[in-house]
This record gives C-alpha cells, structure tokens and sequence, in this order.
C-alpha cells in the first residue's frame, strides 16, 4: 500500500532536486531515475523549460511522496513503482526520482516541473487530479505489483505521513482518539444538542460552521474528521443519531441519505422569464455535457461548461422559489435579508442567555471530564493536583447553584441544540442571498450568449436557404 501525497513548491527547484536524490539517502544515488531529462543537469533542463514557454513564476515544481509500509517492499521495486507512475501519470513533465531508505520506512520522491514541456501549460494540483491521476495511477499501479491499496470507502481524506506511521506502527493519535469519542457521544446522544454537551464533556472543546471541529483542551490546532468521514459532518451526526449508526458502519445504510419530500404529480408548467431563459441555457451547456460540441457556441459559452452544475443548482433555486424576473428576485433577496436579521438576532439572544449559565455550564463539563482525573488523585496518583482542584471548584458551583444535575444536563443540551438550529438556518438563508447575487450577476452574460447564438444560428440558416 503506497500512501501518496502531493506539494506544491514555489521555492528553489535545485533544491528540491538535490534533497530528493541526495547520496546519503538513495545509496549514493543508485535508487534514483529521470524522466524526460538528462541525468547530468535536469535543474538547467526544467529552467530552460520555464524561459522558453514564459513561465517562470508562481509554482516552481510540485514534489510527490510515496510511503509504504515497513518491510512491504525492496528499494528497488519501489524505484520501479515510482517510474511507472511517473511514466504514466506525467508523460509530458520532467522530473526526478529518488528512493529513500534512510528512515524504517521505504518513500519515493518524485520533483517534476511545474511546466509541460511540449504544451507549456502548467499542472494544476486539486482533488480531481489528485483522486482521478495520481491516487488512482499509483494504486493500480502498486496493485499490479501485488501490494495492497487502500480500497475506496476507507478514507474521504489522505492520511498524512506522520499520521499514517504512527497508524501503521499501533500508536494512538489524536484523530483516532476523537473518532472513538465522536462514536461513543453519537452512541449515548438523544438529539444534536445533546452530543455536543456529551463531546464537551468529554473534554473538547467545538467550534461550528460550514465544517464542524474539535480540539482537546489545552490543545492549539482544531481537528476536522468530517473531512475524512462523512459520517462526523453535521449532517452525518444528526442522521446517525436517529438510529443509523450500526447500518453507517456496516455499509449497509449511507451516511447522508438524499431524498426528495413527496409531492403528488403536477402537470409541467411553461417557463417563463429568467427560468425560461435558464432552461434554454443548461440546454446548450448539456450538449457540451454529452461531448456533443456544437459549431455554433461562443468562445464564453465553451468556458461555462465548467459552471455546468453551478447552473442547474440556480435554475433550481428560481424553480423552488416560483422566480420568473427581477422583481421576484429582489423581492426574495429582501425576504431572505429580513429573515437573517430575524436569525441573527435571535442567536444573540440565545447567546446572551447562553453566557449567563456559562459559569453552570462550564463546571458541569469541568465536574464530568476531570472525574477519572479526580479518581486517580484519590489513589495517590501525583501530578493530578491541579485537575483535582478545578473539579473539586467545579463540584462547589454545582451544589452552591441549587439545580439538580439532570435538570442542568437537559437545560444544556438544549440551548447548545438551540444555537446550532439556528446556526444551521443563517447558513441556508445566506447561501440564498448568495444565489440571488450570483443570478443577478450571471442574467446578463447569459442574454448575450444565447442571442449570439440564435443569431449564428438564424444566418447559418438563411445561408443554406439561399444555397439551396
């Protein structure tokens, strides 16, 4: 199993070169290789790339590392997986090869040139090309060889290299930590608000937004599993607390379920207006979809194709909302404004009631999370003093409040399921004001484009009536 991970490098390409092949790490250079350059000077053989297409700044170089495990392979056959994926992958790149074997664990680093140099055009590094070229070569290839590939469905995410060794080596990490905390929270958890209290509890702290994140107290950068696993999305959580979670882990349930709310048959309306004209555009856009490229599109048009699904999730917004033209258009922008408003202020309310409880609040997860650490200075244990005294404080502002602990936990999960509702509502309404920008923005573009190509369109046809 080869791990892979891409850089992008804006710094010196000769050191790059020389880190990856240096002596002392590929045996004196024996596990290195070279492709589409010559061995004696590939640094002055990329610059001269660079000068001759024009391209000399930005990203100098990208750098790609595979991992394998432990005793998995022979330096050798790593060297060979390493050129055939470089061979494939990046036919018309330059770069340099060099197996490690300095550390318990063979990698190959692979430094190509950020520039093509037949085309000039430079490679452009995101998640399509990295699941589509260079996650998908390598597992085929280090399958062909009979090793092991991570199957799809295991990780949304790569691993990182020291995540992945100390993973491989059976040492805890943190993210593994919190995966097994976010299960047993989800587990025990009677609604949303009430995981959170349950996560807070176990001594983390959450940050929401778009994506959901933890940190451990005392612990400086936040962690977000929902980027590897759907299941710990926000989403994913709620669905999962339903009930699902044995059927999420089984691969017999999917972790978000997208269903359509049932609406009995309507007879098809006519559009008109912007959706009309929407229609009319996603229809152009869908023959270049089907690689069906027509003679009359624009040069703009060509361009849209890559705005395909932003498109369609437009006409679907003035669908759902019933907007034909700018009238309804501002008018809906102006509704969804008031209703943040609205929003907003009512989450500052909850807020405010949030912060005076935040002392109750506070002790009840200092009271449920230091208790083993309470325990273990009971036994004797030393260096557990200063834990032992927040929760003995804690334990005093609970008896001095007067509220019983279950009556607390119930009042906490629901003002943190509150707030995250609400959350979750502000989001909704300023991804429609959004929408409502971008209609605004593209309505006119669009006008132009399909009358330039009714025009060609309405010549080609007269021409071939005057031919004929």
């Amino acid at each position: 199993m080869a791990v892979t991970k891409i850089l992008a490098k804006r710094t010196r390409l000769d050191v790059m070169l020389r880190y990856a092949i240096d002596g002392d790490k590929t045996q004196e250079q024996v596990l290195t290789a070279y492709h589409n350059c010559w061995p004696k000077n590939p640094y002055g053989q990329m610059m001269e790339t660079k000068r001759e297409m024009g391209k000399l700044d930005g990203v100098q170089g990208y750098h790609i590392i595979q991992s394998f495990a432990d005793g998995e392979v022979t330096p050798e056959l790593a060297l060979e997986i390493a050129r055939q994926f470089t061979e494939e992958c990046l036919p018309e790149y330059q770069a340099v090869i060099g197996v490690h074997t300095n550390t318990g664990h063979i990698h190959a680093h692979i430094i190509f040139n950020s520039v093509n140099f037949i085309t000039g055009q430079k490679y452009h590094s995101n998640a399509q090309s990295y699941y589509q070229q260079i996650r998908a070569i390598s597992d085929r290839v280090c399958k062909e060889h009979g090793l092991k590939i991570i199957m799809a469905g295991e990780r949304s995410q790569s691993l990182s290299y020291a995540e992945w060794l100390r993973e491989q080596s059976g040492q805890p990490t943190f993210r593994g930590m919190l995966a097994m905390d976010l299960k047993r929270a989800i587990e025990d958890a009677n609604d949303y608000g009430h995981f959170l209290m349950l996560m807070e509890h176990m001594g983390y702290e959450v940050k929401h937004g778009n994506r959901l994140s933890f940190r451990l107290r005392g612990q400086e950068q936040w962690m977000v599993p929902g980027r590897r696993d759907p299941l710990f999305t926000e989403d994913g959580i709620r669905n999962a607390i339903q009930g699902n979670l044995e059927a999420i882990e089984a691969r017999l349930r999917p972790v978000l379920i997208a269903r359509r709310p049932y609406e009995p048959y309507k007879k098809h309306p006519k559009y008109t207006g912007f959706m009309a004209l929407y229609v009319h555009y996603l229809y152009l856009l869908g023959k270049i979809k089907k690689r069906e490229y027509p003679p009359r599109m624009t040069p703009h048009l060509k361009a849209e194709i890559m705005k395909f699904e932003k498109y369609k999730a437009q006409f679907r917004f003035l669908h759902e909302n019933n907007i034909s033209g700018p009238e309804q258009l501002a008018a809906h922008k102006v509704a969804c404004e008031e209703r943040l408003a609205a929003l907003t202020k009512h989450r500052t309310i909850l807020n405010a009631q949030k912060k005076k409880r935040k002392p109750l609040y506070d002790a009840l997860a200092d009271a449920e999370a230091l208790r083993p650490a309470m325990d273990l200075y009971a036994q004797g244990m030393t260096g557990m003093e200063d834990e032992a005294a927040r929760y003995m404080d804690a334990v005093d502002v609970l008896e001095k409040s007067g509220v019983p602990l279950e009556q607390l936990k119930a009042e906490k999960a629901a003002a943190y399921e509150a707030v995250a509702e609400v959350n979750r509502d502000i989001r909704a309404v300023r991804k429609q004001i959004a929408l409502c920008d971008e209609i605004t923005k593209n309505i006119p573009q669009i006008e132009k484009d399909v009358h330039s190509v009714e025009r060609t369109k309405t010549k080609e046809v007269n021409r071939d009536v005057r031919e004929f």
